[in-house]
């Protein structure tokens, strides 16, 4: 949710455009490219072929893919602040006491972006990968960050993105939302119960900076059947508070 550019170059908004319809059709050719960006094709061949001659695509088989180069970014994305690697031993840690998935998320441009997922040996599989983003309102991550983050940004985190429905359970009123974060803030937990996906419930706890902002927020999620009474209430909780501890103090004094 960035700042609209004064003087956006149009040339780089379609390479990214052209970059998005290739990881979303999985590959694909440039007459599939422009029928999925509504661009004439011989923009399109000029851009997929300026990308793969800068290495950021391949080219196999008359069709063009996302390329590896961008997995260089993307490791130096997530390193460039020391969360991901003060949180992975602690996210390990709970993934082997729990068994379940166990997730770090931090908000990007208005919206979360897993850093991390870690799998249990009983994890259920869902269908959010690292690097995905998700809406903040409809997860126990993204609730926990908003409720910790100072009105002004919700304000706009919510007027960018407002609070479209993911499954019956998610909230799409803002008084409701905001009523959850209050709760959310006095008790320092937030629940995902099947807001994002039926069937699934989480519960997450912020990771605070030393002006108790946060910078990204733990959680562990599973299905249902497993995730209620106190187990979901109280006993995962406290496990998630004493992660958050570990890595707001290392990140404090490493």
């Amino acid at each position: 949710m960035g700042d609209k550019a004064a003087n956006p170059v149009g040339s780089v908004v379609t390479a990214f455009e052209v970059l998005e319809a290739l990881r979303r059709l999985n590959g694909a050719g440039v007459t599939a490219v422009a029928d999925e960006l509504g661009l004439p094709k011989s923009s399109v061949y000029n851009h997929l072929e300026t990308l793969e001659q800068e290495e950021y695509v391949l080219k196999q088989d008359g069709k063009y893919y996302v390329g590896l180069r961008f997995l260089n970014l993307g490791r130096h994305a997530r390193q460039r602040d020391s969360l991901y690697e003060t949180a992975r031993p602690e996210l390990e840690t709970l993934a082997d006491e729990t068994g379940e998935l166990v997730n770090l998320l931090v908000e990007e441009h208005g919206q979360g972006v897993y850093v991390c997922r870690v799998r249990g040996d009983r994890a259920v599989n869902v269908e959010a990968k690292t690097g995905d983003r998700v809406y903040l309102h409809s997860t126990a991550l993204g609730k926990v960050i908003l409720a910790y983050s100072d009105e002004e940004r919700v304000d706009e985190i919510l007027d960018a993105h407002g609070l479209p429905e993911t499954t019956e359970r998610t909230t799409t009123d803002p008084d409701e939302l905001r009523a959850e974060l209050a709760d959310i803030r006095d008790h320092g937990i937030a629940f995902d119960r099947q807001e994002r996906i039926a069937g699934l419930r989480c519960v997450a706890v912020p990771i605070l900076n030393d002006e108790r902002r946060p910078v990204g927020a733990i959680s562990v999620s599973g299905p249902k059947s497993r995730m209620k009474g106190e187990r979901l209430e109280s006993e995962i909780p406290e496990r998630l508070e004493s992660a958050a501890n570990v890595v707001e103090l290392n990140r404090t004094y490493s």
